[in-house]
């Protein structure tokens, strides 16, 4: 009976702890540059004496999806999506360099080019600062132009670089606050080959119809582990009331 009880608890657990990444992505299926968390079942036997035949599952995240997801014009051209796989740099809450993928960018009132999401964009050497200007560019290679105000087209001057990297998709994870890093914390390396376009947005790549689908097959699968419960915890009250009575 603890078999029965065994399996269908850890089952029903780890079930759970997928819905949840499951969720995750469903939750952010419009939210921009957003790669799915993958995850996988898979068994793992009890260790230590006396549990020879004990099996759990367990769910365990295979890292993101690092796909790209589909691309929507804006116009705007301080909205940028990546070219292919890479990342550009951002500066995270504690101040040391992440990376993303969501390019949705303007200049907050400090005039600091930042994300949506308030992180400071890296150049080479460091964030980018903007000036006032009649109009702000960003070119293929990451180059900020600008026109100051006033000033014709004539008149255009780089204010910087946005960092653009592209490590081995293995060597980075994403981090709860949805910016990656690489697993070893060492900024990655400047890669040339690397490039964008302004004027377009990368939206999330979680296909939402094969999401809906596994969020209701989780649901039955956790239903079925907690009859499992049910039956065991019934057999083992009928079972204790045959032994009082005999």
């Amino acid at each position: 009976m603890d078999k029965l009880l065994y399996v269908a608890m850890s089952g029903a657990k780890e079930t759970l702890r997928a819905q949840g990444a499951n969720n995750h992505n469903i939750a952010n299926a419009s939210t921009t540059g957003f790669k799915a968390d993958m995850t996988a079942f898979s068994s793992r036997a009890v260790s230590g004496p006396g549990f020879p035949s004990r099996v759990y599952a367990t769910d365990s995240s295979l890292g993101s999806d690092l796909s790209p997801g589909p691309q929507v014009t804006t116009g705007n051209p301080l909205d940028i999506a990546l070219n292919g796989p890479g990342f550009f740099a951002v500066q995270d809450a504690a101040g040391n360099e992440a990376y993303t993928r969501a390019g949705d960018l303007h200049v907050d009132p400090s005039g600091v080019l930042v994300t949506a999401t308030g992180h400071a964009v890296l150049g080479d050497g460091g964030t980018i600062t903007v000036p006032p200007a009649s109009s702000i560019t960003v070119g293929s290679d990451g180059t900020v132009s600008l026109v100051p105000l006033g000033q014709t087209p004539l008149a255009t001057s780089n204010v910087g670089r946005i960092k653009l990297v592209n490590p081995p998709g293995d060597t980075v994870a994403a981090g709860a606050d949805g910016l990656f890093r690489t697993r070893g914390g060492a900024p990655a390396e400047t890669d040339a080959q690397t490039t964008l376009t302004s004027g377009v947005l990368e939206s999330s790549n979680v296909n939402l119809a094969s999401s809906m689908v596994n969020m209701i097959e989780l649901a039955r699968r956790f239903d079925l582990q907690i009859k499992a419960l049910n039956t065991a915890d019934n057999d083992g009250a009928a079972a204790t009331k045959l032994l009082q009575s005999s």
